[in-house]
């Protein structure tokens, strides 16, 4: 062996001997790798959509909707059928107006029950309903417009009786506007793949299909 490289060998692990004791000797101790550092996991719904209630509460009266009002349990009030006025009422047997605007059946219905029982009748039975039954897709699907309202829908669904997206179509920013004004962006390609992203959609909404950008991939 050269008796300079072994010369140096040794010189080289005196050096680093010498360090050795002169951290011990000084209190001095080498870095060391923490194990307490935690990744925080993002959270089970971070793609679950803005809840938007039932159907009750999604379906809220607009100006010039259809009213229908049933009562039972009393034979001197008839079956009354009015659509909202400019003020948002209906006028009612003995109780006037009553505001209907804004409110969903459920909310009418109480709230006309209210005012006729007890002043007028210890028991009356009050159903609220409406004609209306559609939603309505535009944009970038092939066959736009109102559409039947059949029960239970998706967006998805819904998109699918417009004749599905055209070639155009933004299938990751699709706007469901609610009947009362507040909306959200459904992303239809999650959608397709996780059926619990697909939004139910309600008489009165609107659905829009937006056109796809230039470097967006659908």
């Amino acid at each position: 062996m050269n008796k300079a490289f072994l010369k140096n060998t040794v010189r080289l692990g005196i050096g680093i001997g010498l360090v050795v004791v002169a951290a011990a000797l000084t209190g001095c101790q080498m870095p060391t790798v923490s194990n307490d550092i935690k990744f925080t996991a993002p959270p089970a719904d971070a793609d679950k959509p803005l809840a938007l209630g039932n159907a009750d509460e999604a379906m809220r009266f607009a100006k010039d909707d259809l009213v229908i009002v049933t009562f039972s349990g009393q034979q001197d009030l008839q079956t009354h059928e009015e659509r909202i006025k400019e003020d948002g009422t209906i006028t009612l047997q003995f109780i006037n107006s009553i505001k209907a605007e804004g409110k969903t059946t459920g909310e009418l219905q109480r709230e006309i029950h209210k005012a006729y029982v007890p002043t007028f009748y210890k028991r009356l039975t009050v159903t609220v309903k409406t004609d209306r039954q559609s939603y309505y897709v535009q944009g970038q699907v092939r066959q736009s417009g109102p559409k039947e309202y059949l029960g239970t829908t998706t967006v998805l669904k819904a998109i699918a009786t417009a004749g599905d997206f055209t070639d155009f179509a933004s299938r990751k920013k699709v706007r469901l506007t609610r009947k009362d004004g507040t909306w959200q962006i459904v992303d239809c390609v999650k959608a397709s793949q996780n059926s619990a992203l697909d939004i139910l959609v309600f008489p009165g909404d609107k659905i829009d299909v937006p056109q796809r950008g230039p470097f967006e991939a659908w």
